[in-house]
């Protein structure tokens, strides 16, 4: 198998089994992981038994790490990046280092594995040809409604990260631009209470009486397509 001096490594969403023996072996193997919390990192590389430095990588941080982290590649150090949950660089500081990495002309590979997106789109049981991801929603209305507009205007089913604190507010915003879309939202993906509500985005509010717990992933179906246009 080929070897590089720095891997994305993507880890569970929630159940700790899900994971690749690839990304255990390189987890192993290396001198550095990078971890958006290394308490959480801890829990999932002790329950596999691996003895590796970690160190933190954020947003926080990201800036003033990352010409350190340059630094030890160079000098012949292999490192890893692993997010809280899921792969690197997708609504996380990855995104920052891989364009580190390029600039710096070091080489990089990415180990495939589990995703909130992938696994709410393929719950939702929309059109999965298109899609397009949106990050977070923002906070503020005017930034929020202007997202959804846009995303509602679009033929693919749009996905969203959003906070359990959150997201009734955000259901209601598209119930009032969209009162009769089709929306799902994915909570506590592969885990215990693993959940998935379709239906109006009033619909779906009301099933969870304001009240949300746990990790959301937010969905909504795509504009329909005209004739002739796939």
């Amino acid at each position: 198998m080929r070897t590089y001096p720095f891997y994305l490594v993507s880890t569970p969403i929630g159940n700790l089994a899900d994971i690749t023996h690839r990304a255990i072996e390189i987890l192993k193997s290396v001198d550095l992981v990078l971890a958006e919390d290394t308490r959480k990192a801890r829990t999932l590389l002790s329950h596999y038994g691996i003895d590796v430095r970690t160190q933190p990588f954020h947003d926080h941080n990201k800036e003033r790490l990352t010409p350190s982290v340059i630094e030890r590649l160079r000098g012949g150090e292999t490192i890893a990046l692993i997010t809280d949950a899921g792969t690197p660089a997708i609504s996380d500081p990855g995104f920052y280092i891989v364009r580190a990495l390029i600039e710096a002309g070091i080489e990089f590979t990415a180990i495939p594995g589990p995703s909130a997106v992938t696994q709410a789109l393929v719950l939702a049981g929309f059109p999965t040809d298109r899609f397009a991801f949106y990050g977070y929603v923002p906070r503020k209305k005017g930034a929020r409604d202007r997202l959804i507009e846009e995303a509602a205007g679009a033929p693919a089913t749009a996905v969203f990260f959003e906070s359990p604190h959150r997201i009734v507010d955000t259901l209601e915003a598209i119930a009032a631009l969209l009162p009769d879309r089709e929306v799902a939202m994915v909570r506590e993906a592969t885990k215990l209470h693993e959940e998935t509500v379709r239906g109006t985005a009033s619909e779906i509010a009301a099933h969870f009486k304001g009240r949300v717990r746990g990790e959301v992933t937010l969905l909504i179906r795509g504009a329909p397509r005209r004739p002739g246009r796939g």
